[in-house]
C-alpha cells in the first residue's frame, strides 16, 4: 500500500484508503466505488456524493463519528489534509508544553468559520480529546453543525457570530481563554475569482468546463471582500483585543505571496513571535501561519495543566 509520505506523521490517512475497511463498516460507500486504470478501488472525486460517502465513511472508521450529513451544496472537506492541520497545531502547542502533546478536554480550541461539516472539531476531539468552540456566520451551518452533535452526543460548544463583520468580537467571550485557534479562511476576493478557481479545478481533473465544485461550499466559504489576505488582515487585527486570552491565534494561508505582507501586519500588530508551518498533500502544498502576544517564557504557564 502506497504512503503518502508528506502528510504529517500521525496523519492516519498517511497511506492509501482502505476501500475493503471503508466499506466493512460503511457499506453505503460501495455503490459508489470504482476501479481505476492500475485495478485499484477508488471513487470518482469528481462525484460530489461519493465525496460525501467517503468523508462519511472515514468519520465512521477513524474518528468515532457514527452520523454526519450536510446541507446540499455546502463545503464537503478532504478530511486528510483538514486533520493535518490539527496534527500541526498540537505540535505548536507541544513546544510550549515541554515537548509533550497536549491532550484532553483543558485544551481549549477555538474553530472559526467552523462550517456544517464541523470537520475540526470532530476529528480534533477524537485525536486529542480537545474541547472545541465552533463559530460561524451562517445559521444553516450551525443547525447542522448542533445537529451532527446531538446525533453523536457530543459536547462541542457551538457559537453563531451574528456581525460577519467580526471575526473575533463575539466569538471569544468574557471569561474565555483558548490555547489555540484555527480557521480555514475563504481565499477567493470575489464570487468570479471563485467560479475561475472551480473552473480550473475541473480542468485539472480532466473534466473540462463547468461550474459544479466536488467539494461544495457556499458564497461565505467560498470568498470574502479582499479575499484571504483582508480576511487574515482583519483576524490579526482583531486578535490584538484578545491577546491575553488566547495562546495562540493561527490561520491557513492557500497563496504563498500573503506571506510577505502577512509579516508586516503581524509586526505592526506587534506580537511576541510568529511561525509558519508548511503542510504537503499529494501535489498541493498548504501551510498556516500561527501568532502569539505571549512571552515564551510565560506560555508554559498557559499550557498548566495539559499533561492531566
Amino acid at each position: 500500500m502506497a504512503t503518502k509520505t508528506k502528510l504529517h506523521p500521525r496523519n492516519q490517512h498517511r497511506a492509501d484508503y482502505d476501500f475493503v475497511r471503508l466499506v466493512a463498516q460503511s457499506p453505503e460507500l460501495e455503490p459508489f466505488t470504482v476501479i481505476n486504470p492500475a485495478g485499484q478501488t477508488t471513487i470518482d472525486f469528481k462525484d460530489v456524493l461519493a465525496v460525501r460517502m467517503l468523508n462519511r465513511a472515514l468519520l465512521r472508521n477513524y474518528y468515532n463519528i457514527n452520523f454526519w450529513d450536510i446541507p446540499a451544496d455546502y463545503l464537503c472537506p478532504p478530511i486528510p489534509g483538514r486533520i493535518d492541520y490539527i496534527h500541526y497545531l498540537a505540535d505548536l502547542l507541544a513546544c510550549d508544553n515541554n515537548q509533550k502533546i497536549p491532550r484532553g478536554r483543558h485544551i481549549k480550541a477555538l474553530d472559526i468559520g467552523t462550517g456544517a461539516s464541523l470537520v475540526y472539531p470532530l476529528t480534533g476531539q477524537s485525536e486529542y480529546g480537545w474541547h472545541f468552540t465552533g463559530v460561524d456566520i451562517d445559521p444553516i451551518a450551525i443547525k447542522s453543525a448542533e445537529q451532527i452533535c446531538k446525533s453523536n452526543k457530543l459536547q462541542i460548544t457551538l457559537r453563531l457570530q451574528k456581525n460577519p463583520e467580526n471575526i473575533l468580537k463575539g466569538a471569544i467571550q468574557p471569561g474565555d481563554a483558548f490555547h489555540i485557534t484555527l480557521c480555514n479562511p475563504p481565499f477567493h476576493a470575489s464570487m468570479e475569482q471563485a467560479t475561475k478557481g472551480t473552473q480550473r479545478k475541473w480542468r485539472n481533473l480532466g473534466k473540462g468546463h463547468s461550474k459544479k465544485l466536488n467539494f461544495g461550499g457556499q458564497n461565505a466559504e467560498l470568498w470574502c471582500p479582499g479575499g484571504e489576505i483582508k480576511f487574515i488582515s482583519s483576524l490579526v487585527e482583531q486578535s490584538t483585543e484578545f491577546a491575553d486570552q488566547c495562546l495562540w491565534f493561527s490561520s491557513l494561508v492557500s497563496k504563498k505571496d500573503n506571506l510577505k505582507p502577512l509579516y508586516k501586519i503581524l509586526e505592526k500588530a506587534n506580537v511576541d513571535d510568529y511561525k509558519v508551518v508548511e503542510m504537503a498533500q499529494g501535489q498541493k502544498t498548504s501551510r498556516f501561519i500561527a501568532w502569539t502576544y505571549i512571552n515564551e517564557s510565560q506560555r508554559p504557564l498557559y499550557m498548566n495543566g495539559a499533561n492531566g
